[in-house]
């Protein structure tokens, strides 16, 4: 999965999509290049606190992408469980830290999703990857895009240890209320 999602990120061949929509925004979203950031892997923050640097750990979110039934797009979230340290009971999208493994941002994300809700990572075109942002907890997250290519063959299985439901909503509406409202 890896290495067909770096091919498609940078431009090689397509995957198959489940519909022309999918596909067309898919290529549209490829070309998408994240501004300079101030969080990039070279760069190091200030604390406040603390006058020594520090590199943020990094984490990936997955904003997998589909067709609902009615044609419109939909975006898969979860709602966390009660039981986690940290944003428990919030609503989120799948991800979480990056681990030795990964080669990338996508296959953090992936591999996240794969944990938390059952997501076959085969079964997610990664296309492109968002400006990061540092959480509240000080990890340098990345939006990670990736378009679900067989909705049928995804079945979720929450983890419950860290997941109590799995849901979808449409993306006109994650999009005003995640990604418009203001913090």
């Amino acid at each position: 999965m890896a290495s067909s999602t770096a091919s498609f990120v940078n431009g090689g061949s397509s995957p198959s999509f489940p519909s022309q929509r999918l596909l067309a925004l898919a290529q549209q979203l490829r070309h998408y290049k994240p501004p300079p950031c101030s969080l990039d892997e070279e760069s190091v923050t200030p604390v406040v606190q603390n006058p020594e640097k520090f590199r943020p750990k990094r984490a990936a979110v997955l904003i997998c992408l589909f067709e609902g039934d009615a044609g419109d797009l939909r975006v898969i979230l979860t709602k966390r469980s009660l039981t986690m340290s940290t944003h428990s009971g919030e609503v989120s999208l799948p991800g979480g830290k990056a681990e030795e493994g990964d080669k990338d941002d996508g296959d953090t994300a992936t591999r996240e999703a794969k944990e938390e809700i059952g997501l076959d990572p085969s079964l997610v075109n990664v296309v492109t990857f968002l400006e990061p942002f540092l959480s509240k907890h000080l990890l340098r997250v990345v939006p990670v895009i990736g378009i679900l290519n067989d909705r049928k063959a995804f079945k979720p299985k929450p983890n419950p240890a860290e997941v109590d439901a799995v849901f979808d909503v449409p993306l006109e509406m994650f999009i005003k209320v995640f990604l418009l409202t203001p913090i």
